[in-house]
């Protein structure tokens, strides 16, 4: 199966490629823009591989959550791709996407989502595939959920970017969490076995409908209005 996956819901983004069975991928740091980067990372990959688009099976895309502005460039780079090559889309949660590349099998991802807030979600690995025990959400760091009794593992940003998520957490994680980022490998994994939908159907995932603190919200941080 021939696959190209997508991931920009971060500073970190990068691209992945199944061609023929062999796996390429590429990492791209910010700044430069990923909409600057992405799809020469994407050409790029496609013709060290001899890979033509019409050669693909699917397309798969981190959907989100992270950054809005990333999270809308991989959905619409992937929906324009697909319908260029003919193949359906793959939709793939990019905090699962985070537990899929942990290795471990009780994940706990928090990423920080700015504005002193979180996204967390847990995932538990089964022979029929990841199972969510909580489902992808947006929290203050204080307020992260607990996700029950489990051998967990924290995966993210967020432990290290706000002190009261590992507070808050310690008391149940099963060790020092890691700090990682959604990759495109591991979108790529997933997609494998995921369902495939039409182009138009891609949606992306946003938990939280706001994009900026309010200007009191800036002052009450201690920030400039």
């Amino acid at each position: 199966m021939n696959i190209l996956a997508l991931e920009t819901s971060t500073d970190l983004a990068s691209v992945a490629l199944q061609w023929n069975g062999q796996l390429t991928s590429l990492q791209l740091q910010s700044p430069p823009a990923h909409s600057a980067t992405l799809l020469p990372a994407v050409r790029r990959l496609m013709d060290e591989a001899g890979a033509s688009f019409k050669g693909l099976d699917r397309i798969a895309c981190g959907t989100g959550p992270g950054s809005f502005t990333g999270v809308r460039l991989a959905c619409s780079v992937a929906q324009g791709l697909a319908l260029a090559a003919g193949c359906g889309i793959v939709p793939v949660c990019s905090l699962l996407a985070l537990a899929e590349g942990s290795g471990f099998s009780e994940v706990y991802c928090a990423m920080d989502a700015r504005m002193s807030e979180v996204y967390v979600a847990a995932y538990r690995a089964s022979p029929a595939g990841w199972q969510e025990v909580v489902a992808p959400c947006c929290v203050p760091p204080a307020a992260t959920p607990f996700p029950g009794k489990g051998d967990w593992h924290g995966v993210g940003t967020a432990f290290s970017a706000y002190p009261s998520v590992m507070e808050g957490c310690q008391a149940w994680l099963h060790d020092a969490p890691v700090f990682a980022q959604p990759d495109a490998g591991a979108v790529l994994a997933l997609a494998r076995i995921g369902a495939v939908i039409d182009p138009a159907g891609l949606t992306p995932v946003y938990v939280r409908d706001r994009v900026a603190q309010t200007i009191a919200e800036r002052l009450a941080a201690g920030g400039r209005a």
